[in-house]
């Protein structure tokens, strides 16, 4: 399995076999400035509405498009949703948010699009065992830096992609990513925008993998 980063919360994943997943894609600006979004997917994941995370009508092709609530299956692949909130006051405000659980290649994927909050024991759950976490860092408009940290001791993954932090495209008023970094073991700066992934070569102890925007 392939992990490119586009930007912000947004990712391409395509399987061994050439199936392709787009989670969150962004509108450019309003203060994203990563590059438009030129590929083609056979699903789109949207975890909300505004426009930094639900720009489907960039994905090339003719996906089919998995957002809200319950278990939904598209080209195959069950996307399960676990209902959580976009900030720490359940909503009031900043809105809901879905976190969206799938598997590829035998790999359990989790992405936890613009967070706000602390996962409830219900919630942890939910979402069960995870290999590979995205999850945001960057603050202000969803949990910081040590919320971040938090989650990731309660779900466990062997693999964690940060995303939803402030970049030289992106001028949101959040923070960095090496906030999170600091102090943490088993970091991977892999120094370009993909990442491969095997099931049996995924780490023992949770190993963070921190990505570039792709161009």
């Amino acid at each position: 399995m392939k992990v490119k980063w586009l930007g912000h919360s947004c990712f391409l994943i395509t399987s061994r076999g050439g199936l392709s997943v787009i989670t969150d894609p962004y509108a450019v600006g309003g203060g994203i400035n990563y590059s438009p979004i030129k590929e083609t997917a056979d699903v789109v994941v949207v975890s909300h509405g505004h426009d930094d995370h639900s720009n489907v009508s960039a994905v090339q092709g003719k996906p089919e498009v998995v957002k809200g609530d319950g278990t939904k299956t598209a080209k195959g692949i069950q996307f399960r949703s676990i209902a959580t909130y976009h900030d720490a006051s359940q909503g009031k405000r900043s809105g809901l948010n879905t976190v969206f659980c799938f598997t590829i290649d035998d790999i359990k994927l989790c992405h936890l699009g613009d967070l706000g909050h602390v996962l409830s024991p219900e919630q942890v759950n939910e979402i069960g065992a995870v290999d590979i976490l995205f999850v945001p860092v960057g603050g202000f408009y969803t949990i910081d830096a040590p919320v971040a940290s938090q989650v990731c001791d309660q779900l466990k993954p062997k693999i964690v992609i940060p995303m939803h932090f402030k970049t030289p495209k992106c001028a949101y008023p959040i923070a960095g990513v090496e906030d999170f970094l600091r102090g943490q073991k088993n970091v991977r700066r892999v120094g370009g925008s993909e990442v491969d992934f095997e099931r049996e070569r995924l780490p023992a102890a949770t190993e963070i993998v921190l990505l570039r925007p792709a161009l």
